[in-house]
């Protein structure tokens, strides 16, 4: 990655020399057939002219343009051809003597890519096709043409693609083929970032939008939906439309300006890194979104809020685009928040906030309790901070403010504030005051004031009830108090509900008053629930209208304990699992207590994705929480109580489906025969169908316990003999218990560059077995060893990869502890976005020590 990268400064500095009238982009990916020459070394490589008209307000100037490929053959600026070896360094094509009006043209031959960034080239193991894709963000389009590589510098964009003949190519904008070669509408001034090729033989559907506004006008949007020929069998396009119509109908509803680009093409595409990118006209998903066996509605909730998040884009993010990555939240907290909220608003997934409250939140607590947690508006020098900072603080903690937004402005002044963003600075540029300043004219408030407290520190607050009754058992006075970590000692205002629960007459636990107040400072009395009749349960977030950690006086902790399961409401049930596993993870609940819990009340979820979270945390508790003396015991009563669910579950329910699921992650050698029985059809659970998907899952944990081997999975993926079945038998083989496959599995991925991004992924996800602590310890000393090297050598994503997947997380001690230290003391220099990585880590490995301890006291209590 050296030399690749690029500061904020360079960035701020080059835009206000230069503006960007347009590109034109020349691609020929015929090369991307047909054989390579293994022999040479060198990469797959394809040609990329490109033509960029742009002005400079400072005639005489020297600035640069962005790209990265093998080998340059010609660059002329304003007619002058420059030698390439002189300008050209590998990264930036070095431009001096600019005129006022320039043209540059930039003749390149670009590599293909193996890691998801730039233009991805896939070959699809079960047919050899070949399958194009480009993915972006934050700066690869640099991959694949040049350009001027931020997000300030808009322009048109108009592209061409000479592709083999029996492909079919999208672009950002409407494409037809003309003599051989695809060519591309204009596009409006987008980002380079968002711009975008598909290209390859893929299965494509289409349908249509038609929307006739208040006046008369009529909106025609054409509607395309692709995957590989592969997946074609399993490809739901129906329902994609189906999500995608509704979207497009609630931000008409809400946004009051019409989608401004043209065509709505969504790719399922390979090996892709992200969930999804908002590319405008042409989004791209990852093709884990198409469902190759039977799934939970979770995951069905899940696309549609994925579809939803990349449309709210359309106009957050591509119409009008944040400045530099700093405010990166502008659009990606923007999203998140509009993807559930179209999500409950236009879509059959009517309980999606309970989703993000028990799982996006998840994802925010843990990242805004990490030694790099950072304000909402972040502080971005350069490329590498930008490529870390798409984290839980950007998008799951900003899309909780903006909940908290919301009820504080009031939804009305919220989306009319919205609408006069988009209308203001379409196709331009902004800033956190930007969006500040039309949220004061619609709402009245002082938005300077919020901002500061949300989006400009770091840290998560935690609310505790204090109850005080009277002599007849009433609340004499109902407080929340409100602390701070040490290092963000920011005190924040919440608009909360609290909520005072106690059981009825059938057993149930539910809710008998509620009041909102405005929690400020340490100390906040809530008045109105004064003379109220005693709670068992005070739930101080009811309603999950704040960002913030729940905590429990005693009386309610006690509640929880015996009564979980009884609580009616499914949404205040899922705030509680929340609130208790956070205290798991603060060390102030022993986690074999969170365990019992999971036991004890899992089977009472009704919220199929809460189910599945609760599995999710479970198995995290017993891996990393518990006393390793008792682990054994965790896994043992995880296993039971897994499979007396499983049997238990109604047939062909979701339910059923999750428990197997999760019976096949957490078993023991006692559960070995169960899986190995419904493998080969022996055994049968009246409902469940053991589909290829399940079998790989089933075969995951077998090849862990050395159950099934090398010859197994060779059989299976014969019988499975696809793109995903390479996949999970990668990580299949990678899992077994063997020093020989741990020797093999570590050199592919750290000492050579052969797996593509999506098999790094694999065998790192197989490498890595909690059964395994003692196989895996000695690459402890090696991960040290490497990660600087690989983080030099390698891309931004698989050096991510590598650093956040081999990370010794399994050898919980002091020692590993110190050898983090260690490293850090010696690597000051090193590039910051590797030491965030490795003190993410340690901060994960102290935390699960923390735990650990707690877990140990709480046995000999």
């Amino acid at each position: 990655m050296p030399g690749e990268n690029l500061s904020r400064d360079e960035a701020r500095e080059r835009a206000a020399l230069l503006s960007v009238d347009g590109y034109d982009v020349s691609l020929d990916v015929r090369s991307a057939v047909g054989p390579s020459d293994p022999e040479s070394g060198a990469p797959r490589t394809f040609r990329s002219v490109t033509t960029i008209r742009f002005r400079c307000a400072e005639p005489g100037a020297t600035s640069f343009a962005d790209l990265i490929a093998p080998s340059v053959t010609a660059v002329s600026l304003n007619g002058r051809d420059l030698d390439p070896s002189e300008v050209f360094d590998g990264s930036r094509i070095t431009l001096e003597d600019l005129a006022a009006d320039n043209e540059l043209v930039v003749d390149a031959q670009c590599a293909y890519s193996r890691t998801g960034e730039g233009l991805h080239r896939f070959v699809d193991p079960e047919d050899g096709e070949v399958y194009l894709y480009t993915q972006y963000e934050p700066a690869d389009s640099r991959r694949v043409f040049a350009n001027f590589e931020q997000p300030d510098l808009k322009a048109p964009f108009r592209f061409e693609v000479r592709a083999p003949e029996e492909w079919t190519v999208w672009s950002n904008g409407a494409g037809e083929r003309v003599d051989g070669m695809w060519r591309f509408a204009e596009t409006k001034p987008i980002s380079t970032y968002i711009t975008c090729v598909v290209a390859g033989p893929y299965h494509y559907v289409t349908d249509s939008y038609e929307r006739v506004f208040a006046d008369g006008t009529r909106l025609e949007i054409p509607l395309g939906a692709m995957c590989r020929k592969g997946l074609a069998p399993y490809f739901d396009a129906d329902d994609v439309f189906l999500v995608t119509k509704q979207g497009l109908d609630f931000f008409h509803d809400h946004f009051d300006y019409p989608y401004p680009f043209g065509k709505y093409d969504q790719a399922f595409v390979p090996e892709y890194n992200l969930g999804a990118m908002e590319n405008p006209g042409m989004v791209t998903f990852r093709e884990e979104y198409i469902f190759r066996g039977k799934v939970t509605q979770t995951s069905y909730e899940g696309r549609a809020n994925v579809i939803l998040h990349e449309m709210a884009h359309m106009w957050f993010g591509d119409l009008v685009t944040m400045v530099w990555w700093d405010d990166l939240w502008l659009k990606e907290s923007f999203a998140d928040f509009m993807g559930t909220f179209a999500n409950v608003g236009a879509t059959r997934f009517k309980d999606a906030w309970i989703t993000f409250a028990n799982r996006r939140k998840a994802w925010a607590y843990r990242a805004d309790q990490l030694p790099s947690t950072h304000p909402i508006t972040a502080d971005i020098r350069d490329l590498q901070d930008a490529k870390l900072n798409f984290d839980g603080i950007t998008y799951a903690k900003g899309a909780s403010v903006l909940k908290q937004l919301v009820a504080y402005v009031g939804q009305d002044a919220f989306l009319e504030g919205a609408r006069r963003y988009f209308k203001r600075h379409a196709y331009g540029n902004t800033r956190l005051g930007d969006l500040l300043s039309v949220l004061e004219e619609t709402s009245g408030r002082d938005m300077g004031a919020w901002a500061r407290s949300w989006l400009q520190t770091a840290g998560v607050n935690s609310l505790t009830p204090q109850v005080l009754l009277d002599g007849e058992g009433r609340v004499s006075e109902l407080a929340v108090l409100q602390e701070a970590a040490e290092s963000h000692p920011e005190l924040r205002p919440h608009r909360v509900a609290v909520g005072l629960y106690r059981r009825g007459a059938d057993g149930a636990l539910e809710r008998y008053t509620r009041a909102e107040v405005d929690v400020d400072g340490p100390r906040t009395v809530v008045a109105e629930l004064a003379g109220a009749e005693a709670p068992e349960l005070v739930l101080v977030n009811d309603d999950d209208l704040t960002y913030c950690k729940t905590r429990f006086d005693e009386t309610s902790l006690a509640t929880l304990r015996a009564a979980l399961g009884d609580m009616s409401d499914p949404l205040a049930r899922a705030l509680c699992w929340s609130a208790l596993w956070n205290m798991t993870r603060d060390a102030l609940l022993p986690a074999r207590d969170f365990v019992d819990l999971v036991l004890r009340f899992a089977n009472r979820e009704s919220d199929i994705g809460v189910l599945q979270m609760l599995h999710a945390w479970a198995e995290s508790a017993v891996t990393h929480y518990v006393a390793p003396e008792w682990r054994e015991q965790g896994v043992r009563l995880l296993t039971q109580g897994a499979s007396v669910q499983l049997y238990a579950a109604e047939a062909g329910s979701e339910h059923q489906l999750a428990w197997a699921r999760f019976f096949a992650r957490v078993t023991d050698e006692p559960g070995f025969e169960l899986l190995t029985s419904l493998l080969d059809g022996t055994v049968t659970l009246p409902g469940l169908t053991v589909d290829q998907e399940l079998r790989w899952a089933f075969l995951d944990t077998l090849a862990a316990h050395n159950v099934v081997g090398e010859k197994e999975l060779a059989a299976e993926l014969a019988r499975d003999d696809t793109a995903s079945g390479k996949r999970h038998q990668v990580r299949c083989l990678a899992a077994r218990p063997s020093a020989a496959v741990k020797a093999q599995a570590w050199a592919q991925v750290v000492e050579s560059d052969a797996l593509s991004n999506a098999l790094v992924e694999a065998t790192i996800a197989g490498f890595t077995q909690p059964s395994q602590r003692e196989l895996i310890a000695p690459y402890a000393e090696k991960y040290f060893a490497a990660i600087e090297r690989v983080w030099e050598e390698r891309s931004i994503q698989i050096g991510m990869d590598v650093v956040r997947g081999l990370f010794p997380s399994l050898q919980q001690s002091q020692a590993t502890l110190e050898a983090t230290d260690a490293w850090l003391a010696d690597h000051e220099d090193a590039a910051p976005a590797l030491r965030r990585l490795v003190l993410e880590a340690r901060d994960d490995l102290a935390r699960g020590l923390r735990g650990q301890a707690c877990d140990a006291e709480a046995s000999t209590a």
